[in-house]
């Protein structure tokens, strides 16, 4: 009989430490008034949406990350003046991430990362500077040689918020041969063309597209036909659609769901579903999650409807592999909070769970 309840314990044990192969990683803001100390991971559960804590590692100002493919690296920006790049290797035992090197960004306050599709180059977007970087990544995760700086020029008609360029995001083309950067300081998407041996962009060959003047262009996302571009504007918190033809963007469509007085919008993240049926954009100025309809022939977008996020001033938010979870990042409320998506309206049903970090504002996945 003892060693039946020894067996039990055990079990128990063994239950409540399960990994279940599915980790939130958590960047922060640990400045400025925050007790936020880096990095958290949360083990997830996909079964029930349920969020447990599995460790933090200290580093700052971690207010962006991106998860190499297998999951075995994690990048963060470091968002300070004369920024830094770091990079981490992940235990997929336990979540914990172990610091392997970090180097310069090459710009000041870098807030978005990304790398080709083979995994061999880092995009850094330098925000207040208005540039991106690239450095090569090593076999081992680390971060490696710099490659190339690219600056920008020019200025928007908000004389408060446009003064100079500001590089926001940085997004590689299905081919790996473009490289889209959204510049919300001079309302420009401008395309280069992509060198995948050398690490280098072309610039004396790139091409923009204009956004509306004062729109502030921050994050896009590329469908999965390759065909469409989908971008969420900062400043007007508008949503275009672009057709994709040869590394260049068309404008199809521009929606605006938040229909926020001039100054007061702040777009922020923008995600297709996992089947690419749904598309949805966090508003911080009224902390909502917009939900849209995709038609996957044409392109085009259909506003379903807005809803809540249980919190305030959604900077990041993410859709779970399975597509059947959305989780924001609620950056002044210090929650993230926790919905079931309809799978037939799309629309996000919020659980009532949160999980309080302080000040989370980047949201990534690491599947096994």
């Amino acid at each position: 009989m003892k060693a039946f309840f020894i067996l039990l314990l055990l079990m128990s044990v063994t239950l409540k430490n399960k990994a279940y192969g599915q980790y939130l990683v958590v960047g922060t803001y640990t400045q400025h008034n925050s007790t936020s100390k880096g990095i958290y991971v949360y083990d997830f559960d996909p079964r029930t949406g349920t969020l447990v804590a599995a460790g933090m590692t200290e580093t700052v100002n971690p207010s962006y990350q991106l998860v190499s493919k297998g999951g075995r690296f994690v990048y963060s920006v470091n968002e300070t003046k004369d920024g830094d790049i770091s990079a981490f290797s992940v235990d997929n035992g336990t979540g914990k991430l172990t610091l392997l090197n970090s180097v310069k960004s090459m710009g000041d306050d870098p807030c978005y990362l990304e790398s080709d599709r083979k995994g061999r180059w880092l995009f850094a977007s330098n925000y207040s500077s208005g540039d991106f970087s690239i450095y090569a990544i090593n076999s081992d995760g680390t971060i490696g040689a710099f490659s190339q700086l690219v600056k920008h020029t020019g200025s928007g008609p908000d004389l408060t918020r446009q003064q100079t360029p500001h590089v926001h995001s940085t997004t590689i083309d299905p081919g790996n041969k473009f490289l889209y950067v959204c510049d919300l300081g001079t309302d420009r998407i401008v395309s280069y063309p992509f060198n995948a041996q050398t690490g280098k962009v072309d610039t004396a060959r790139q091409s923009f597209i204009q956004t509306a003047p004062g729109a502030g262009p921050r994050h896009m996302v590329i469908s999965k036909n390759k065909k469409f571009v989908y971008n969420v504007d900062e400043m007007f918190g508008t949503v275009n659609v672009y057709a994709l033809h040869k590394g260049q963007l068309q404008q199809l469509q521009t929606e605006d769901a938040l229909k926020a007085e001039k100054g007061e919008a702040a777009g922020a993240d923008i995600h297709l579903s996992p089947d690419n049926k749904f598309l949805y954009v966090s508003q911080r100025s009224n902390s909502t999650i917009e939900v849209y309809r995709t038609d996957r022939k044409t392109g085009r977008i259909t506003f379903v409807s807005s809803l809540s996020t249980n919190g305030d001033f959604p900077r990041n938010f993410t859709i779970d592999p399975s597509g059947n979870w959305l989780l924001a990042a609620n950056q002044k409320s210090n929650n993230i909070t926790i919905f079931k998506i309809d799978p037939q309206t799309g629309v996000p049903a919020p659980t009532g769970r949160e999980i309080k970090t302080d000040a989370p504002v980047s949201l990534k996945w690491i599947t096994k």
